[in-house]
């Protein structure tokens, strides 16, 4: 018997490679290259097989919906092993005999002569649902009798075992194809997802996390390409402990320019995120000059200031947090004398309808200023100058190309926040949860990530692990504390 590499759980390491399609495709070639025939198959179905005893261990009669491709030939090599292991493996399969790849066929070859049972139809009762219909290559939604048996996959209260993407999930993107969200629900709550070969981005943005549930990984004893196509961010190292003798100037100061009148309430969750962070001041630049008595005595640790009187030159400057129209006015002079410099909300509708105020934020690169651009699908779609269908269609190529357009570093929010920068590859964040689908949110993050960068010299790191550690407040938020607001983030988050 061949022998298959390790199943992981994707949690089990901080940062792991992601391949794209045509990386997946090329290291399959190379492989099926270098192995006996039908190896890969072999592991892949063996894989899936372990898998599924694993997480439905007394699972006895298990449905495998099979495609007519290769990814239906490694569900009909596991129902082989199934079979073997004493357990009744139920196959229905799309393809035939004299259209079926040469793997395929041998697959089919060994299920019949196992003794594995095929129907024409789903088996009206099964303790563990296999999904082995469509693989990475799909294109088009799934249609026919494939269509319905996916239909009677996702709804089923069974646990569920997808091999390698689940169907109707572009493996890059992350994006459904021809499924509205709500037709792609999923009820079931044990689904998992058995990534082989290769993790692929779609996985972990867009759709991808409801989709795939928990993931797991197996290589099948092939080594990955050099190059990934993306990471995939799963932790981040516990803070150092700060020298004793550390002062508030050894921490970097924090000035965030924002809260326009009935908006302040913006700009002080990113300084309260700023000091929760580690900045060593925050500075609180309000243009609604009506609030500062009030927001001073409600957080008298924020320094309130007249925007005018901030040194923009010495510290890293959030901009944009509750700004309001009078954003515009004050963009010039931000982009022009910052150090380092976070863009969120109000000062990215600003830049994405004025062509000089982009020229400025592209000439921040070339003078060794560091920017840090934090859009939700709506406000990179402006900057874009697309619509928000296209960028969640492609988050990664979003965040790339408002990257390589501005210049600075980019991060997207959303399911799987991307965090991008020219010239590295990009990182899909992998904490947080719907917790954070609430107003306030994003102006915590930009905060957060103010205090992250000011002390750091890898803006682009320093990103990453801000965002993460936005998210890690959501999944470590007890189920029976009280609800996660955008106040109970900014007062939980830490320093790096």
């Amino acid at each position: 018997m061949t022998t298959s590499g390790l199943t992981q759980h994707i949690n089990s390491q901080d940062r792991w490679p992601l391949h794209s399609v045509a990386q997946t495709l090329t290291l399959e070639h190379q492989a099926r290259a270098e192995l006996p025939s039908y190896a890969l198959m072999q592991r892949a179905g063996l894989a899936t097989a372990q898998l599924a005893m694993a997480i439905a261990p007394h699972a006895h009669q298990v449905w495998i919906a099979c495609g007519h491709g290769n990814n239906g030939g490694d569900g009909l090599e596991a129902a082989v092993h199934l079979q073997a292991w004493g357990k009744k493996p139920i196959v229905t399969w799309l393809g035939s005999e004299e259209k079926a790849s040469s793997d395929a066929k041998q697959a089919w070859t060994r299920a019949k002569s196992a003794g594995v049972t095929f129907l024409q139809h789903p088996p009206l009762a099964f303790d563990l649902a296999i999904d082995a219909l469509l693989g990475i290559g799909a294109q088009r939604s799934p249609e026919g009798l494939m269509a319905q048996w996916l239909d009677a996959i996702q709804t089923s209260e069974v646990p569920v075992l997808c091999v390698d993407i689940p169907t109707g999930l572009l493996a890059d993107t992350g994006e459904w194809i021809g499924l509205s969200p709500a037709q792609g629900s999923h009820v079931c709550p044990q689904r998992h997802t058995l990534s082989l070969l290769t993790l692929k981005p779609g996985l972990f943005t867009a759709h991808g996390q409801d989709a795939a549930g928990q993931v797991w990984f197996n290589d099948l004893g092939v080594a990955p390409l050099p190059q990934p196509a993306a990471w995939l961010q799963q932790h981040v190292d516990a803070p150092a402990n700060r020298p004793h003798n550390s002062h508030k100037g050894s921490f970097g100061d924090v000035s965030v320019v924002g809260g326009a009148p009935s908006m302040a309430g913006a700009a002080m969750l990113a300084g309260i995120a700023a000091l929760h962070g580690g900045a060593g001041r925050v500075l609180l630049g309000l243009l609604d000059e009506a609030a500062h008595h009030a927001v001073t005595a409600a957080h008298p640790a924020l320094m309130v200031r007249q925007v005018a009187a901030l040194d923009l030159t010495t510290s890293t400057v959030v901009c944009g947090c509750g700004g309001g129209d009078g954003m515009h006015a004050l963009l010039h002079t931000v982009l022009s004398s910052s150090e380092k410099l976070v863009l969120d909300a109000d000062a990215l509708n600003a830049i994405a309808v004025d062509t000089s105020l982009q020229i400025l934020l592209k000439k921040r690169s070339q003078r060794q200023k560091p920017t840090v651009l934090t859009p939700h699908p709506l406000e990179a779609a402006r900057l874009l100058h697309c619509t928000t269908k296209d960028v969640q269609s492609n988050r990664l190529q979003a965040a790339q190309g408002l990257a390589d357009t501005f210049e600075c570093t980019v991060v997207l929010k959303g399911s799987g926040s991307i965090i991008a920068s020219p010239g590295r590859s990009a990182v899909i964040n992998g904490s947080g949860n719907a917790l954070l689908a609430s107003a306030g949110t994003g102006d915590v993050l930009a905060g957060l990530m103010g205090a992250y960068i000011a002390r750091s010299d890898d803006v682009f790191e320093a990103a990453c692990h801000a965002v993460f550690a936005h998210g890690h407040v959501a999944d470590e938020w007890p189920n029976d504390g009280p609800p996660l607001d955008a106040a109970g983030l900014a007062a939980s988050v830490r320093s790096s």
